[in-house]
């Protein structure tokens, strides 16, 4: 019983890690070389078209996009961005579409 509750408590754990991580897609029609700098570390990845890099950045980093230095990117852990027209964008969420309303007069949707 103890062990499942150890095995659990370390699911948890890598669950949030992964649910608090940045995301990186690339909307554009061609690969763009993406560069990552966590702490001391530097990490270069190439992100094809529709490609989406994610489960980056638990505690933020900074973001070059195809070796331009001037121009940098600072991501927390929750960012959800992508790449358009050669450049980084926040990625909002989709507004939700409310349930049709049936017509009038029409009986309610029953659970089936």
């Amino acid at each position: 019983m103890r062990l499942a509750s150890v095995v659990w408590a370390i699911v948890l754990q890598l669950s949030s890690t992964a649910a608090h991580a940045v995301s990186i897609t690339n909307r554009d029609d061609q690969d763009h070389k993406v560069t990552i700098i966590e702490g001391d570390t530097r990490t270069d990845h190439s992100l094809k078209p529709s490609q989406t890099l994610t489960g980056i950045c638990a505690k933020g980093c900074t973001v070059h996009l195809n070796d331009d230095q001037e121009e940098e990117y600072q991501l927390e852990g929750e960012d959800v961005v992508s790449i358009e027209e050669g450049n980084l964008y926040y990625d909002t969420p989709d507004t939700p579409t409310p349930p049709a309303t049936p017509p009038p007069g029409s009986p309610p949707a029953t659970k089936g």
